[in-house]
């Protein structure tokens, strides 16, 4: 079957994650659906009027244009794909644009709110607890150097230098880059292995963010991690790891950085994907100016 070769092509030669190809497999198989039901599929009967049906039949179900716009973009790889190994002799959907979409700016923490969270300690004492120290050392990780959630749980002991003060990590597509960190990170860092090697079980796993089995965190516990710890910040109205990611970038341009070397530590493949955070620091210059100026 067509679109089963294309999501093996995705696997096996392009490395895409199985999530990734769970997205594709979903809106190649809804599109299939309604060109042809469940009969199969004949490539060469498909013209770009039944895919522009389509789209409109998605807005019309209440599919935000960014949705669709996704949607339409699994079709238009799935027909590149076929053209390029010789299955049709053109490609209909090349040409046909997807609904208009307004970009939202980026979620992100201001560097004071950040400084008080990663500065809160416990007032009543007590020593921090394995699961605190672990969980200040994520957020830590996260603000410090802009990875993502899935890097981050993929961090392995041997990926964190704490002598030279660099992160190995492992991006989309399996592509590696090396992120430097800073003293106080370092500290963090150093306090969270001891309290890891103290008291969690030993050789469970090689992960570097553990349980207190050993075992290795998931993205879930991850993401459940963060929110508790930014449920205390005033006016954020989403809260998640990419929170954090969005805040390093935000963070590393208001003070100066150069937006191609934000985007090599960021890991994008394009700069387009980087300078939306451009956007958001001039919508903060913005604000800044008609609350200061006495004549904004």
């Amino acid at each position: 079957m067509l679109i089963e070769s294309f999501l093996q092509y995705l696997r096996y030669e392009k490395n895409y994650s199985s999530h990734t190809i769970e997205s594709y497999k979903n809106d190649l198989f809804q599109w299939k659906t309604f060109v042809c039901g469940d009969e199969p599929l004949d490539p060469e009967t498909v013209d770009a009027v039944i895919v522009r049906r389509w789209i409109v039949s998605l807005m019309e179900e209440d599919y935000s244009p960014v949705s669709a716009n996704r949607k339409l973009s699994s079709v238009k790889s799935f027909f590149k794909y076929l053209h390029r190994q010789g299955l049709i002799a053109s490609n209909p959907v090349k040409n046909i644009a997807g609904p208009k979409t307004s970009k939202p700016l980026p979620y992100f923490v201001k560097e004071k709110d950040m400084e008080s969270l990663l500065s809160e300690k416990d007032e009543s004492g007590k020593p921090a607890t394995f699961e605190e120290e672990r969980n200040q050392a994520i957020v830590d990780v996260f603000y410090t150097t802009g990875i993502r959630c899935a890097e981050l749980v993929g961090l392995q002991q041997g990926d964190v230098d704490l002598e030279a003060g660099l992160l190995k990590v492992t991006g989309k597509r399996n592509k590696q880059r090396i992120i430097p960190f800073s003293e106080k990170l370092k500290e963090t860092l150093s306090n969270y292995q001891v309290m890891r090697k103290r008291e969690t079980e030993s050789g469970v796993s090689r992960a570097f963010f553990v349980r207190k089995d050993g075992r290795a965190l998931s993205n879930f516990i991850v993401y459940n991690i963060i929110r508790n710890c930014l449920s205390g910040v005033p006016n954020l109205s989403k809260r998640s790891p990419h929170v954090l990611r969005h805040t390093f970038a935000t963070s590393m341009l208001n003070n100066g950085a150069d937006l191609n070397a934000v985007k090599e530590l960021l890991g994008h493949a394009s700069l387009s994907s980087t300078e939306v955070y451009t956007h958001t620091t001039f919508e903060e210059l913005k604000k800044t100016y008609h609350q200061a100026h006495p004549r904004a």
